[in-house]
C-alpha cells in the first residue's frame, strides 16, 4: 500500500533536517564555473549557422533576454544548488514568458506553461528558482523597485506553496483533472485595464481564423498552388540544390510523425494535404534550431498550419540524468502530456534521416503571450501568483504533493529564501549578460539584430 497523504506530509517535513528551507537563499558560483560565452557557444553546436547571429543578437538585448536564452547557464549553476531530493516532471526552462493562454481539444481558454522543450524528471526546486529569477529581471526591464520585485517573487513562491497545499489533499483524478481557465485568471487579476486589455486580447484570439486571418497573412499564391511567404530573415526557402533534399527529408519524417499520433488523430490528419513547409526563427532560446511551419490543405478553404521543432538534449541531462526516450521528441511530448492540463491535438514526435529529431504541434491555436512589458507592479505580482498556481499544478500531476508540501510547510520561510535567491542569481545573470556584450565588442560573437 503507498503511503497515505499525512505519512508523505511527515516523511517531506524531516526532509528539512538534511536540506534546510533557509539553505535555498543561498548561490555561490562554483569553483570550476565554465566562462558564460563559452557554454553559449557550446549550446549553439549543431545550430543553423545562419541563425546563430540572431540567436545572439536577441540575448544581447537586455540581461532578461539573455536570461531566456541561457537556460544552460543556468542548469549548470541550478546543478549546485541545494535540493530537498524530491523530483518531478520539471519544465526545464521555467521563466515568465514560457507560460500564456491556448485553447484545448475542446475549445477552452486556458493558462498553463507552453514551452517544455527542456523538460525532464529534475529537482522541483529548479523550476521554481529559475522561475523566481526571472520576476525579478523582468521587474527590472519595467523599471519597477527593488521592492517591487520582491513582491514579484514572494507572491509566485507564496502562490506555488499555497496551491501545493492544496493540491497535497486532492485525490489523484482532481489534481489531474484540475486546470485554469480564463476566467479563474481574471478573478486574480486586480488592476481594472490589465483586466480589459486581457479580455480584449481573447476576444480577439478567439474571433481569428486560420482561413480568414493566417492563410492570406502567411502565403501567397505561386503556380496556381498556395505556398508560405518568404519573410527573410524570419521566415524563408531552403535555396539551391539543398532545396529537393530538405523537402524529401522534411516529407519522410513527416510520415514518421504521423505513427506517433494516436488512431483517430491520424485519420484527421490524413484528411490534410502537404503543401509547403519552410524555416521559421522563433522565440530566443530555439533560435538556430531546425524550426519550421508547415501548410497543409484539406481543401482550397480549409488550411492547418503546423510548427516543427526541433527537439534537442534538455539542458538539464547533464546534470539530472538521461532522458528515458531514445528521441527527444518523445520526451518532449511525453513533458507536455504529463505538465499541462490539456495538449494539442496534433502533438506528436518524429525523426529526420539526418538524424535530427522533432516534436511537432498546431503553429496557432488561440495562442496569448503575456503582455510582460506593459505590466504594472500590481500585474506583475498577480501574474506572479498565477504562474506559482500554474507551476504547483503542473508538479503535483507528475510529483507527490504532500511530500513536497511537507517540506514547504505552512510559513513563508522558503518564500524568503527563494526571495534572497532570486536577486543574488539576477545579479550574476547581469554580469554574464555583460562578458556576451564584451565579447560581441571584442568581435568574437557575430550578432544579427534584425534590422532589415
Amino acid at each position: 500500500m503507498k503511503p497515505n497523504p499525512d505519512e508523505l506530509y511527515a516523511h517531506g517535513k524531516k526532509l528539512r533536517e538534511k536540506s534546510p528551507r533557509v539553505a535555498h537563499a543561498d548561490f555561490k558560483i562554483a569553483h570550476d564555473r565554465e566562462d558564460p560565452v563559452a557554454l553559449l557557444k557550446r549550446s549553439s553546436k549543431g545550430r543553423i549557422p545562419e541563425l546563430v547571429p540572431i540567436r545572439y543578437g536577441r540575448m544581447m538585448k537586455t540581461p532578461f533576454t539573455f536570461y531566456r536564452g541561457a537556460a544552460l547557464n543556468m542548469a549548470a549553476d541550478l546543478a549546485h544548488t541545494p535540493n530537498a531530493g524530491i523530483t518531478v516532471q520539471a519544465c526545464g526552462d521555467c521563466h515568465l514568458m514560457n507560460f500564456g493562454a491556448f485553447a484545448t481539444p475542446e475549445r477552452r481558454v486556458i493558462f498553463d506553461i507552453n514551452d517544455l522543450d527542456e523538460t525532464l524528471p529534475a529537482p522541483w526546486e529548479w523550476d521554481v528558482k529559475r522561475l523566481a529569477a526571472s520576476f525579478v529581471l523582468a521587474c527590472r526591464d519595467n523599471s519597477f523597485s527593488e521592492a517591487q520585485a520582491r513582491d514579484s517573487v514572494l507572491s509566485m513562491v507564496r502562490s506555488y506553496r499555497e496551491h501545493m497545499l492544496e493540491y497535497a489533499e486532492m485525490p489523484a483524478l482532481e489534481i489531474w483533472y484540475d486546470s485554469i481557465d480564463v476566467e479563474k485568471v481574471t478573478k486574480i487579476t486586480r488592476d481594472e485595464e490589465a483586466k480589459k486589455r486581457m479580455k480584449k486580447r481573447l476576444a480577439k484570439a478567439q474571433a481569428r481564423h486560420v482561413l480568414v486571418h493566417d492563410f492570406p497573412e502567411m502565403t501567397e499564391i505561386n503556380n496556381g498552388r498556395p505556398v508560405i511567404k518568404d519573410q527573410p530573415p524570419l521566415i524563408f526557402h531552403w535555396r539551391g540544390l539543398a532545396k529537393k533534399d530538405a523537402e524529401e527529408r522534411i516529407r519522410d519524417a513527416f510520415t514518421k510523425y504521423r505513427e506517433s499520433l494516436q488512431e483517430d488523430r491520424r485519420v484527421l490528419l490524413d484528411r490534410y494535404e502537404l503543401m509547403d513547409m519552410a524555416i521559421k526563427v522563433v522565440g530566443v532560446g530555439s533560435v538556430g534550431t531546425f524550426c519550421s511551419v508547415v501548410l497543409l490543405m484539406a481543401n482550397d478553404k480549409d488550411p492547418l498550419f503546423l510548427q516543427v521543432k526541433e527537439a534537442r538534449p534538455s539542458v538539464l541531462e547533464p546534470y539530472a540524468g538521461a532522458s528515458a526516450f531514445g528521441n527527444n521528441g518523445h520526451r518532449i511530448v511525453n513533458g507536455h502530456r504529463l505538465m499541462q492540463s490539456a495538449s494539442d491535438v496534433f502533438l506528436g514526435w518524429t525523426k529526420g534521416k539526418g538524424g535530427r529529431e522533432f516534436y511537432i504541434r498546431q503553429l496557432r491555436d488561440m495562442k496569448i503571450k503575456p503582455l510582460v512589458e506593459v505590466f504594472n507592479p500590481q500585474t506583475m505580482e498577480d501574474y506572479g501568483a498565477l504562474c506559482g498556481w500554474t507551476l504547483a499544478r503542473a508538479h503535483a500531476r507528475s510529483g507527490a504533493p504532500a511530500l513536497i508540501a511537507g517540506y514547504l510547510g505552512k510559513k513563508d520561510t522558503f518564500d524568503k529564501a527563494i526571495a534572497d535567491f532570486s536577486f543574488r542569481y539576477a545579479e550574476q545573470n547581469e554580469k554574464d549578460h555583460a562578458a556576451l556584450m564584451a565579447a560581441i565588442r571584442a568581435g568574437k560573437i557575430e550578432v544579427n539584430t534584425e534590422a532589415g
